[in-house]
């Protein structure tokens, strides 16, 4: 996902590079074809996008490169035995990054599961069918120090494994022990900044002889690999991303003994794992990726990016007044692209940038952007990414947007005064995309519009914040990666008497509809 970062060293090599694009027909079978094409979602009533967010994974990640569709294709024709495979796919994998070994997963977050299992279980099949029972294992535990905790750590707990999490040395210090299967890092620029760095956790851990493993899902591959230098044992990143491979697929690197172990916790074994196959198209796939990387022109790349962007900005500007743009420049390894942010006086233009941002969404072609917002509060604006995007979507963006500024979309409605009061205990009845729950809460204060209070869910309680408008009432409740996972709803509805219903967006899982009844 985006924000992921770590310094980068000035020594750090992204690799030689490959100028041009390849045509999106696929040229094994020489399909030109318009359903080709477009990939056949507009028949089944799905509307594909133009990505100017970047590589989130909702967002079906990146576009594979040529070389890597070929791949796929190639290997789909053949049958292999998949033992063999993995280990020819490792040893190439080590020599191209330099690491040692490789193995290939579904996804990132599988790697780190795998990885989890090798440093718990070490590859013994006794133990690795018992995963996630760990009753009698000697290892039972993974050390997060507090600045890692984050929603993509349930891929090491899935193991069994209890998080112990640490904020300082002497922390740390006391927690390592025999019981510690690993210590997970996850890869930001904030590990750099604390007193426990990765170079710190990794001489804390070696002491005791616990291996350590990063997550650098949405990091550039670097080579020499900067983790592994700086004291990691195993490092993970997602294929569907930077490295434009499978978007199920992912790969781990580091310690032979460890992926190779890794790869025994790792389907087509049985066990828990079996649920996270790799086929032989997204093996072949990856490598493929990986291969294309270290041969990749990312300075043409990035510069052509930069180029689109410009086209953009210099667009908006000369069609809207009163937009300003800036160019803004990644720090670190993560979502490494540059952005574009548009600026405008929100009052005297009468429009912010969501409100932009949603009528692209929903317009034709759909276009995926982000909205912006700069250190002046009076300005709205809009981001634009262009690591995902094609040749002439800069063209189309920037169009899109000039259309929507001269002609904002109506604004929405301003609030009204209350006319009800919402304090109270309120019982709710939750319908969920999938499935239902009457064991949530909401206690609320309210002061003129503003409401306060809190939200007790199935199990975890929570701030709550919100507004009423007439007799509309919104509350806002959201539980933080900082106890690693995240929930947020968002109910919006109406109040009656001792009644409120309406709906509840809950982000990444989906929406519904919610009932309360006012108990006290």
């Amino acid at each position: 996902m985006l924000g992921r970062s770590a310094a980068v060293g000035g020594a750090l090599t992204l690799g030689p590079l490959l100028a041009g694009e390849a045509s999106a027909a696929d040229r094994s079978t020489g399909t030109t074809n318009a359903a080709a094409k477009k990939g056949g979602y507009e028949r089944i009533g799905v509307r594909p996008l133009i990505n100017g967010r970047g590589t989130y994974t909702v967002l079906s990640g990146s576009l594979i490169l040529p070389e890597v569709r070929e791949a796929i294709d190639a290997a789909s024709r053949q049958y292999v035995q998949l033992d063999e495979l993995a280990d020819g796919v490792g040893r190439r994998l080590g020599e191209l990054t330099g690491a040692g070994f490789g193995m290939v997963s579904s996804g990132c977050s599988a790697a780190l599961t795998h990885a989890s299992a090798a440093c718990t279980a070490g590859g013994n099949p006794d133990l690795h069918i018992q995963i996630p029972d760990l009753s009698g294992f000697k290892k039972t535990e993974a050390i997060i120090p507090k600045h890692s905790r984050n929603v993509y750590e349930a891929a090491i707990s899935a193991v069994g494994l209890k998080v112990v999490e640490v904020a300082t040395r002497e922390e740390m210090k006391a927690a390592l022990g025999p019981q510690t299967a690993l210590v997970y890092v996850f890869a930001m620029p904030r590990v750099d900044e604390s007193e426990l760095d990765l170079r710190t956790i990794a001489d804390l851990a070696h002491a005791k002889d616990v291996p350590v493993l990063v997550d650098a899902a949405a990091e550039v591959l670097t080579i020499p690999n900067v983790h592994l230098k700086r004291g990691a044992d195993l490092v993970a990143y997602s294929g569907g991303k930077a490295l434009r491979g499978p978007q199920s697929a992912g790969i781990l690197l580091g310690r032979e003994d460890l992926v190779r172990a890794a790869w025994v916790h790792s389907a087509p074994h049985h066990g828990y794992a079996r649920g996270f196959k790799v086929g032989k198209e997204e093996a072949m796939g990856m490598l493929a990726a990986v291969e294309m990387w270290v041969r990749r022109d990312h300075k043409a790349e990035y510069a052509k990016w930069t180029s689109w962007l410009r086209t953009i900005a210099k667009r908006v500007s000369a069609a809207v007044p009163g937009v300003t743009s800036e160019l803004v420049q990644p720090e670190g390894l993560s979502n490494r692209t540059p952005t574009l942010n548009l600026f405008w006086d929100a009052e005297k233009r009468g429009v912010v940038g969501q409100t932009i941002v949603d009528a692209l969404w929903a317009g034709e072609p759909r276009i995926a952007i982000n909205p912006a917002s700069g250190k002046d509060p009076a300005l709205s604006g809009l981001a634009v990414t262009p690591y995902m995007l094609e040749a002439g979507d800069e063209k189309t963006i920037a169009d899109h947007i000039v259309k929507q500024l001269k002609d904002p979309p109506p604004a929405p409605a301003k609030p009204k005064p209350p006319s009800v009061d919402a304090s109270g205990t309120w019982s709710l009845e939750i319908t969920y995309a999938a499935g239902a729950s009457s064991a949530h809460k909401l206690t609320l204060k309210q002061d003129g519009a503003k409401l306060t209070g809190t939200h007790r869910g199935d199990f975890v309680s929570r701030a709550a914040t919100g507004s009423v408008s007439a007799d509309e009432v919104t509350v806002r409740s959201s539980y933080g990666e900082e106890h690693g996972d995240s929930l947020s709803y968002a109910f919006t509805g109406k109040l009656s008497g001792d009644e409120m219903s309406g709906r509840v967006d809950l982000g990444e899982y989906l929406k519904g509809t919610w009932n309360a009844t006012r108990t006290s």
